[in-house]
């Protein structure tokens, strides 16, 4: 059997590695949630409903984070268990079971910060902060930690969680604190006229000869 390109293919347990790595996302399907009920409160006017959607999905959001974090730390490798058998990928994850714990509590806000300023109409600044704390922060980190200081998989993730998603969810957090909920019910409302189509009233329907 020709195995000139052994040295080119992927280690076996590549699959599981993805599985654990990906894990911190699936519970991040609820960020759509106060997208909605912020754009909504706000569309309405009522903006107390909205402030008070946020800090209720943000402090539940944190709180399942938390525990969820300390959760990794106390279990560390063996929570590899859940998604492979191989001693290597549960050896790793041991290794990185807590930037594994950062990055779960991390994406446990970040995205409920980044929906509520989406359902608030900042969808520009989210992007813009987006490509900014991921591709010139958090790459260039990843790359300047893992390759040029040697520190490998550990340096490129940590790279990515402390350059890419804490400050991208530092400064959306500023950002929600310092907003004036009722400016931006304004500005909705003012959208909301601007954009919807008025029904016409039955009077004045013109009835046709």
């Amino acid at each position: 059997m020709d195995d000139r390109n052994d040295d080119f293919a992927p280690p076996p347990y590549d699959y599981d590695r993805l599985s654990i790595s990906n894990f911190p996302r699936a519970a991040m399907l609820h960020a759509s949630l106060p997208r909605v009920r912020v754009a909504n409160e706000l569309g309405a006017g009522n903006w107390k409903a909205a402030k008070f959607a946020t800090i209720v999905s943000v402090v539940q959001s944190t709180i399942i984070g938390l525990f969820f974090c300390m959760l990794t730390v106390a279990l560390q490798s063996k929570i590899a268990y859940i998604f492979t058998s191989s001693a290597d990928v549960i050896e790793e994850v041991g290794n990185l079971s807590y930037l594994l714990a950062v990055s779960i509590l991390l994406n446990s806000v970040q995205p409920i910060l980044s929906g509520v300023a989406v359902g608030s109409g900042w969808q520009a600044n989210v992007a813009y902060i987006n490509l900014g704390c991921y591709y010139l922060i958090g790459l260039p980190l990843g790359f300047l930690m893992g390759r040029v200081f040697q520190l490998g998989v550990v340096g490129i993730w940590a790279g990515m969680i402390f350059g890419g998603t804490a400050m991208q969810t530092i400064i959306l957090a500023v950002i929600t604190i310092r907003c004036d909920w009722e400016e931006e019910a304004k500005k909705a409302q003012q959208r909301v006229a601007k954009w919807s189509t008025p029904i016409p009233d039955d009077s004045e329907q013109i009835t046709p000869m």
